[in-house]
């Protein structure tokens, strides 16, 4: 093969194409079944025999615009993000990402980076309840839509529109929002991660059959209740709280085997490897599996086992067990039947606020199944045997939350006492569950971010844990109200938009926990500093020129756009946004360290680096690339060199085609 056969091939220009993945596992598992990169149903069916179900009356869960909510999910995006180091805190060095931007847009742009990276996901979406903002999706053009919306380009009409009961499509419009963002949420999930989502009654049950639909229903763990202020214009009820509905990534990756109990039971290096191979089997190693299963690991020291049953006590041939559960209901008022004792024969003391178990035959059946533990005599309450194996994560104790005039309490502190926003979730409530739900080095993602609960309830546990937990935070920038109370107190600070309000709030919890730590002795006792930063990223059109030449009506037209061609990049483009844009559409995180290459004289260079996904690749943007540079660089095959097409000539494109992976621009 000459040297001239060999072309550098061009860096992406759009987000991952979803389908092309979906076929890429089709084809992994059904290699039959694809044929020329199409799916053969025929053949699909033919493997699958007997599972497919093609009865003319079968359960379905359907609603007008799911088509157009699926055609949204399959356009790539051709935007970008560019950083904005001003309005971020310690921009160079944290792990940290607020985003501001149409979250479907950036969820896809992020998809290359972040797919099976994420352990938890947190959402507080629109409730729909006739007033909220529903997302104003353009099925043809998603990002025109955003651009105008935000004024980065002119618009007619009134894009933030309400969704009334009186709409044709009121829960329609809801579903066809929803369903292709918690459809990229999946992708990014961990095996081992969750979603949760906040919902009230307008959609809930829409919400759990989307999410069976999306996430199986296999993969439902619970709903949660939160408490909130009550409803002074309910009819018949006060109905005073939402819910938190969780579901799993993939719920059968979070069972137990039996490996593990040896290797708790044991500690020992063999069992350990032991289960170390098991964890590669499934993606992962030992560290992100042992966290992802939770169990019980946050008070192990070290890397022995052993010393985590400390929590438990005791080992029988049902695994780890404590004994210290409570048996009293929640709340008060519990039912008050009579337990004999099994040595004295009479009746045990019954709990202040009554049995946990609301018959009997109920506690008859935790008895028989060895969860009842009972004391020296009837004097004492018996209390609950709890086995770690009996379950997939270690339960959690409680599902009460936080009422919401006290988050709003909490959240108006940081603000002097000024009210901001209406409605925001506690941190504390949040920070139960991300503690509950992920190890102290996962990424927490929340693209519904609203005030920024989630990004402080990191910052609390990580502050509180001694942990280095991360988020992505994704907000539009809707406009705040002003002819509200709230709105009013926003705008007299100077933020106009909800996202505004999320970055503020975030800036004013870092000051907050800085304040804290004044005066404190450094104890170095923790193992990675704390992360007190975050990045701000805006969601805005791509770098790269797009061809507009399929309009052209006359020859010149034509030959005008061509010539634009000839540099793809705009004018006016900036070497770090493109830098970013470079990055995050081949794979990168936004994360990924950005350094300029020391030494190289008639050219600037820089190496980009993602240290979670252990892959570098060296760029120069420059209009021409010396032969000097490129020996100085001593690029091997296995590098990743990216330039301007326009910079290179034919020899030096064949050349280095041949010396490594060379892309271009």
């Amino acid at each position: 093969m000459s040297k001239l056969k060999r072309k550098p091939t061009p860096v992406a220009r759009e987000s991952a194409d979803l389908r092309e993945g979906n076929i890429a596992r089709l084809r992994e598992l059904f290699p039959e079944a694809v044929t020329e990169g199409k799916i053969d149903f025929a053949k699909l069916r033919e493997t699958l025999g007997d599972d497919v179900d093609d009865r003319p009356e079968r359960y379905s869960f359907t609603w007008a615009g799911k088509r157009d909510a699926i055609r949204l999910l399959q356009t790539p995006s051709r935007a970008t993000l560019v950083p904005c180091p001003e309005e971020s805190v310690n921009f160079e060095t944290t792990n940290n990402v607020f985003i501001e931007g149409e979250n479907l847009e950036v969820l896809k742009l992020l998809y290359k980076s972040y797919a099976g990276r994420v352990k938890m996901i947190y959402i507080d979406p629109p409730y729909n309840t006739g007033n909220d903002f529903i997302y104003p999706d353009n099925f043809t053009d998603p990002l025109d839509t955003y651009l105008k919306l935000t004024g980065q380009k002119d618009s007619e009409g009134n894009l933030l529109t309400s969704n009334p009961e009186t709409s044709g499509r009121y829960h329609s419009a809801w579903l066809t929002m929803m369903y292709p963002r918690l459809f990229v949420a999946r992708q990014m999930l961990r095996e081992d991660g969750f979603i949760v989502v906040s919902i009230d009654d307008a959609e809930l049950t829409n919400l759990r059959a989307s999410m069976n639909e999306v996430f199986g229903e296999e993969n439902f763990i619970a709903i949660l209740v939160w408490d909130r202020n009550r409803k002074n214009d309910a009819t018949f009820f006060s109905v005073g709280h939402e819910y938190m509905v969780v579901y799993a990534r993939n719920r059968q990756f979070l069972k137990n085997s039996d490996v593990i109990l040896r290797a708790l039971k044991e500690g020992i290096e063999e069992v350990r490897e032991e289960f170390a191979e098991l964890c590669k089997k499934h993606g992962n190693d030992w560290g992100s599996v042992r966290k992802g299963m939770r169990l019980f690991f946050d008070n192990m020291t070290g890397d022995d086992p052993r010393k985590a049953l400390a929590r438990f006590g005791k080992v029988d041939s049902k695994g780890p067990f404590r004994d210290d559960g409570n048996p009293s209901w929640p709340g008060g008022g519990g039912p008050r039947y009579a337990v004999l004792h099994p040595r004295t024969g009479k009746p045990c003391k019954i709990p202040s606020r009554g049995w946990l178990w609301p018959t009997k035959e109920r506690f008859d059946e935790e008895l028989a199944a060895g969860h009842i533990v009972f004391g020296p005599d009837e004097k004492t309450v018996p209390s609950v045997r709890s086995y770690l194996f009996e379950k997939t994560t270690e339960v959690m104790r409680s599902v009460s939350f936080s009422y919401a005039q006290t988050a709003a309490q909490e959240f108006d502190s940081l603000f002097d006492g000024g009210r901001v926003f209406d409605n925001p979730k506690h941190y504390a409530d949040l920070s139960r569950m991300v503690e509950y739900l992920t190890g102290k080095d996962d990424l927490v993602v929340d693209f519904f971010a609203g005030s920024g609960s989630l990004a402080h309830a990191v910052l609390h546990s990580n502050h509180t844990e001694k942990s280095w937990r991360r988020f992505v935070c994704v907000q539009l920038p809707e406009p705040v109200n002003a002819e509200t109370h709230t709105g009013e107190n926003a705008k007299r600070l100077g933020l106009n938009t909800i996202a505004e309000i999320g970055k503020e709030r975030i800036r004013r919890v870092i000051k907050r926990l800085q304040d804290e730590s004044k005066g404190k002795l450094d104890l170095k006792d923790r193992e990675v500093p704390e992360d007190l930063g975050f990045k701000v990223f805006k969601l805005t059109e791509s770098n790269y020129q797009c061809w507009r030449g399929a309009g052209a009506k006359t020859g010149e037209a034509l030959l005008a756009e061509m010539e634009k061609q000839v540099d793809p990049l705009l004018p006016g483009w900036k070497p770090m946004n493109v830098l970013c844009e470079v990055a995050l559409k081949e794979g990168y995180s936004l994360t990924c360290r950005v350094e300029e290459l020391i030494g190289l004289t008639g050219n600037t260079a820089y190496r980009v680096s993602d240290a979670d996904k252990g892959q570098c690749f060296l760029i120069c943007l420059d209009d021409k690339l010396k032969a000097a540079t490129v020996k100085a660089l001593g690029l091997k095959k296995d590098d990743l060199f990216i330039c301007r097409d326009v910079a290179l000539t034919d020899e030096q494109a064949a050349n280095l085609a041949l010396q490594c992976n060379v892309k271009t621009i």
